[in-house]
């Protein structure tokens, strides 16, 4: 089975690619999907976070309260690795349970931070999917609701796109319509001989 690693930017338009991907059967695995379940109400890791951060990241239901985690790790880049380094374990064994049950021949594990947290090893090539910065940031404020300064902020605390861009192995290029992101995916699968 070959793993390829799908990320980006913020808004650089991951989740229109994976769109296309499952609307033509391909398994894709969502970490951000998978992120939000290990911090549910109960889990190990939302215990930990609660121990690091104190109980103000919690709503009073006892569930994660995102935008204050959010709050604090966008100003702290210490914080945001503490974060990481306490989720993220949690997210690699459920994607390793998920690629065990795969039977297809190619899958692609979706994965924002890719580069980040180092997955980029531990998959066998790495599509990024790409928008110039200034149409990143114009499409963040405007899907968000975001200032220029709070689009920024979520921005830096990422890998620049530039960067992405020149390690990946392939590169969708999302700048353009929705149909001529697709032909670049049918494009792309056709390569990998799906």
């Amino acid at each position: 089975m070959k793993v390829i690693g799908l990320t980006g930017g913020i808004a650089t338009g991951k989740s229109t690619v994976t769109n296309i991907l499952l609307a033509r059967g391909v398994p894709v695995c969502d970490t951000d999907k998978i992120a939000r379940k290990v911090v549910e109400k109960g889990t190990p890791a939302l215990q930990a976070l609660a121990t690091a951060f104190g109980t103000e990241i919690l709503t009073s239901e006892k569930t994660l309260n995102r935008q204050v985690l959010a709050t604090i790790i966008f100003q702290d880049e210490q914080k945001r690795h503490l974060v990481n380094s306490i989720v993220h374990p949690y997210v690699f064994e459920a994607i390793l349970n998920w690629k065990k049950e795969q039977t297809a021949s190619v899958v692609f594990i979706d994965m924002p931070l890719l580069y980040e947290v180092g997955y980029d090893t531990q998959v066998d090539s790495v599509l990024v999917v790409y928008i110039p910065k200034e149409k990143q940031l114009e499409r963040l404020m405007k899907r968000n609701g975001y200032t220029l300064e709070e689009a920024s902020i979520r921005i830096e605390a990422q890998m620049p796109i530039e960067e992405k861009r020149v390690c990946a192995d392939d590169v969708i290029d999302n700048s353009g319509t929705i149909e001529e992101t697709e032909k670049q995916v049918i494009a792309y699968l056709e390569k990998q001989k799906m």
